[in-house]
């Protein structure tokens, strides 16, 4: 996938470079298990206590290592992948026997890399990273003149989205979780799990007053913040730090996961009300929905996975051009192989019983054969006739000088949600309230993108089923199939066999109920403090 070059200014280089700092200290943050205290490393500072809090420089520094400390938690060793596309997804696994157990649901398993991905300290550093920075941003508002108390406002709103973003994100891994409001400098690990409902119910309240405070849009003509935001336009900030729409968008998943459709599709409502004040505005590329070539193959620079663009509306970014390639967090480790990568065979790919079973219309632009040719689109998939098909959506590969080797690295961004993502959930929210006319409306303007799919209202079908169908389609690779069977299944309350644990047939009630959809809580967490007790289903 191709990736714009730009030139940047001494300054958005500089701004970048905070943000891989960040990054690099929290994954040596999240390796160091035996640590007690939640800022014990100096992840989760940039600079000494004595030379901090007093310059905008500051500020700005501190607000974006929050943003690379939760970048770093979702992806490292490919979290957000492994927890969201795993567990009864579409992917098989090659030789990979640590990730062959997720496919199959023994989430306890003693490998490496679940023991590292089930230990929830490297949020909790996120978490305190943020809590540090609403408490202590305001004291630069009386030592800089140039660090304004609405431009403070705006950085502790945006601090407390974060910190409601990583506990919505956490309970949806394992439940209950411990909940810290504060900064902690003693032994958090010594605090017990809160209710999950209490959780979210913060997170909400930290969201729904940010969004109150944040603008649409950064370092243009916004009423809510006029003028550069520290130096730079709104190109140089969309899709890296969150806006109003980000807000919504979060605060509408939290809702739905919650079963709350009245609020998931009041929410949702207001991202798509205000999708205009994203639309070709200070110089910036418009949000708006994005055909095939350009979400598989970055056309126009408008795909949210290859580079920063506004149609990334809650994720993160590993911008190429300001040298924030990764080797690990990226979902093509997993999936591609040669002719991408000099690699034989893709670690994960979608067998092709399902891909036939999945993608049912042969005008599907994402896969299907073209006309009676007998070669099939590669939008999604390359190599189709092979007896491993290589995942290639997502394919936003470093230069050949990177690919050498064996080593490989990648620039696309984790995308938590896009507009057509959102767009989808309303659909559902709406077809739960029972509103057919705007969640039919919402779904085919989604798939409408993907080709002539037009869900018709005369057919009979089932219009949930096709809501579900339409996310597996078009969210596939995004980690988002876990959390949508488990919504799925809460909104169908299905009796039948959900699950067998021991021999045993559990229904999905049966198996929520028992805590079977959360992760287990590492060992090491554990170990670290008794007052943290498994998850009862892994017991």
């Amino acid at each position: 996938m191709t990736i714009i070059n730009m030139k940047y200014s001494n300054y958005k280089i500089s701004i970048c470079h905070k943000i891989t700092l960040a990054l690099v200290l929290s994954l040596i943050c999240v390796g160091n298990f035996s640590c007690k205290k939640i800022d014990d490393t100096q992840s989760v500072r940039l600079a000494t206590e004595e030379s901090n809090w007093k310059t905008l420089e500051d500020a700005r520094a501190n607000l974006l290592s929050v943003y690379g400390l939760l970048r770093s938690a979702t992806v490292s060793d490919n979290t957000h992948w492994l927890m969201g596309d795993l567990r009864q997804g579409d992917f098989a696994i090659t030789n990979r026997a640590d990730l062959k157990s997720i496919v199959s649901g023994q989430l306890n398993a003693q490998y490496p890399v679940i023991k590292r991905i089930t230990n929830w300290r490297r949020f909790y550093a996120a978490i305190n990273a943020a809590s540090i920075f609403i408490e202590r941003s305001k004291e630069i508002v009386g030592k800089d003149p140039r660090y304004t108390q609405i431009n403070n406002n705006v950085d502790v709103a945006q601090a407390k989205m974060l910190r409601g973003f990583a506990y919505f994100y956490m309970v949806r891994i394992w439940g209950d979780v411990p909940l810290l409001t504060s900064s902690h400098d003693g032994d958090f690990v010594k605090l017990p799990r809160t209710n999950k409902e209490k959780v979210l119910q913060f997170a909400t309240s930290e969201v729904l007053a940010a969004a109150q405070v944040v603008p649409f849009r950064y370092g243009g003509t916004d009423p809510i913040l006029p003028g550069l935001y520290y130096g730079g336009n709104w190109p140089t900030w969309n899709g890296i730090i969150f806006t109003r729409l980000s807000a919504y968008i979060i605060l509408a998943h939290i809702a739905a996961w919650q079963g709350n459709y009245l609020d998931a599709a009041n929410y949702s409502k207001f991202v798509l009300d205000n999708q205009s004040t994203q639309y070709f505005v200070d110089g910036a590329n418009p949000l708006d929905y994005i055909d095939m070539d350009a979400l598989t193959n970055n056309v126009n620079y408008y795909s949210p996975f290859a580079f920063k663009r506004a149609t990334l509306m809650v994720g993160f970014p590993f911008e190429a051009g300001n040298g924030l390639s990764t080797a690990n967090g990226h979902i093509e480790q997993l999936t591609l192989a040669a002719p991408f990568i000099p690699k034989e065979t893709p670690e994960m790919f979608v067998p092709k019983d399902s891909i036939l079973k999945i993608f049912t219309d042969p005008q599907d632009l994402r896969f299907g054969m073209i006309g009676n040719s007998g070669y099939y689109r590669t939008n999604y998939f390359t190599n189709f006739a092979s007896e491993q098909p290589i995942f290639s959506k997502i394919k936003v590969v470093g230069t050949q000088a990177e690919t050498q080797g064996n080593f490989t690295f990648y620039s696309s961004s984790m995308v938590f949600s896009r507009l057509e993502e959102i767009t989808l959930l309303r659909a559902e929210a709406c077809a739960v309230l029972g509103q057919r006319t705007e969640a039919i409306n919402a779904l085919n303007r989604a798939a409408n993108l993907r080709g002539p799919i037009v869900y018709d209202p005369a057919s009979g079908k089932d219009l949930i089923d096709a809501i579900f169908q339409e996310r597996r389609r078009e969210l596939m690779g995004e980690g988002w199939r876990w959390y949508d069977i488990v919504r799925y299944n809460r909104i169908k309350k299905s009796n039948g066999t959900f699950i067998k644990k021991n021999g045993t047939p559990l229904t999905f009630r049966q198996f929520e109920d028992a805590g079977g959809i959360y992760w287990p809580v590492s060992p090491d967490v554990i170990n670290a403090n008794s007052s943290v007790t498994q998850n009862p289903y892994w017991q």
